[in-house]
C-alpha cells in the first residue's frame, strides 16, 4: 500500500485471483461454464492516401485546338469587320451567301438546271419566279418554297421540283391554256377552257385570243368559240361576241356592225350570215345591226344617212293605181 492506503498494482492486472498480465474471466466465464459472454471484435478501420497526378492542359486538349480557336477568333474578327464596313453585303450579292460558296466549292453547286412542260412561260421567267440564280447551293435550296412560288403564278397548275445529287435542279411544270379573254366593267382577264380566271390582260402574246364580253361570258367562251369555228372565212370579221342576258350572243364585227343570233340554233345562224355575205356582201351595205332571231327572214337596222336615202326612193317610187306616174 501508499501512504494514502491504496493498493499499487499493475495495469495489465486482471481480477483477483487471475494470472499475471492476463484479464480474469468474466464471471460465469469458466473454463466449464456453459453460458459464456464473448465480446465481438470490431472492424479495423485504415486510411489509405490517394495520390493525385497533375496532367498538363495541353495534354488534355485534343490536337490543334489552339489553332482551331485562333483561326476562329481571327475569322470572327473579319466578318465583324466585314459586316461594319458595308462590304458582306457586297460579298453576298456578288457571290453568295457564305454557305454556299462553301458548298459550290465542294462540287454541290447548281450547274444544271432542267426545265420541262412550259409553252406560254420561258425558262427565264421561271427561274426568276421560282427564285433560282447561279450563286445558290442545292444543298441550301428548299424544293418546297421553289414549288409553292411557282404555283401562286395564275399560269401554272402545279409544278414538280427535285434536287438531284450533286449538282442539278428538276423542274416540271402543268400550265393553265389561256383560253379566251373575257371583259367585265371595262377590266380584261384571260381566262382557262372551264371559264377560271388565269390573269389581268397584261402581256400582248394573248391579244389574238378569242373576246368575249359580258356577265358570265368567261363561262360560256366555249359556245362562243364554237360560233366562231361554224362562222369559216367569216370568222377573221368578227370582233367579239357579247352575251345579252346570258342567254343569247351578239357579234361584234369588225366594222362595228352588229348581228343578233338567237337563243337556240346559233351556230345555223352564223352560217347563214356567212352565206348572205358571200352572195349579197351584206356587211359592206350602210347597216347598223343585223337581226337573224327569226330562222326565215334578216331584220336590217340602217344607219341614218341609209334610211333616210331609202326614204327618199320610198316616196319617188309610183304609187299602185296611181294615174300620172310618179308623185
Amino acid at each position: 500500500m501508499d501512504g494514502g492506503g491504496r493498493v499499487l498494482e499493475p495495469l495489465t492486472a486482471g481480477f483477483p485471483g487471475s494470472a499475471a498480465g492476463r484479464p480474469a474471466p468474466y464471471p460465469g466465464q469458466g473454463r466449464g461454464s456453459r453460458f459464456g459472454l464473448s465480446l465481438p471484435r470490431l472492424p479495423i478501420f485504415r486510411r489509405r492516401r490517394r495520390s493525385f497526378v497533375a496532367v498538363p492542359l495541353a495534354r488534355r486538349l485534343p490536337r490543334l485546338t489552339g489553332t482551331a480557336l485562333a483561326l476562329a477568333f481571327f475569322g470572327a474578327t473579319g466578318i465583324y469587320g466585314l459586316v461594319l464596313g458595308g462590304q458582306y453585303d457586297a460579298l453576298r450579292q456578288q457571290h453568295g451567301e457564305p454557305r454556299d460558296i462553301a458548298a459550290r466549292i465542294v462540287g454541290f453547286g447548281l450547274d444544271k438546271i432542267t426545265i420541262s412542260g412550259i409553252a406560254q412561260l420561258s425558262e427565264r421567267e421561271v427561274l426568276k419566279i421560282g427564285g433560282i440564280s447561279p450563286l445558290h447551293s442545292l444543298p441550301f435550296m428548299s424544293a418546297a418554297d421553289i414549288r409553292e412560288r411557282l404555283e401562286k403564278t395564275p399560269l401554272v397548275k402545279s409544278a414538280v421540283v427535285r434536287k438531284l445529287y450533286p449538282n442539278e435542279l428538276a423542274i416540271t411544270l402543268v400550265e393553265r391554256e389561256p383560253y379566251a379573254l373575257w371583259q367585265l366593267n371595262g377590266e380584261l382577264f384571260v381566262v382557262a377552257p372551264d371559264g377560271t380566271v388565269i390573269d389581268r390582260m397584261s402581256d400582248a402574246r394573248f391579244a389574238s385570243l378569242p373576246l368575249v364580253v359580258g356577265d358570265q361570258a368567261n363561262k360560256r367562251a366555249a359556245t362562243y368559240v364554237a360560233l366562231l369555228e361554224a362562222a369559216g372565212p367569216l370568222r377573221s370579221q368578227i370582233r367579239a361576241g357579247m352575251l345579252v342576258s346570258g342567254r343569247r350572243w351578239t357579234l361584234k364585227m369588225e366594222n362595228g356592225l352588229d348581228v343578233r343570233l338567237p337563243e337556240e340554233n346559233a351556230a345555223e345562224a352564223v352560217a347563214r350570215l356567212a352565206r348572205l355575205e358571200r352572195e349579197q356582201h351584206i356587211l359592206d351595205k350602210d347597216v347598223l345591226a343585223l337581226d337573224l332571231r327569226i330562222p326565215d327572214r334578216v331584220v336590217v337596222r340602217l344607219t341614218e344617212e341609209a334610211a333616210a336615202a331609202r326614204a327618199e326612193a320610198v316616196k319617188k317610187r309610183p304609187q299602185r293605181g296611181a294615174k300620172g306616174g310618179e308623185i
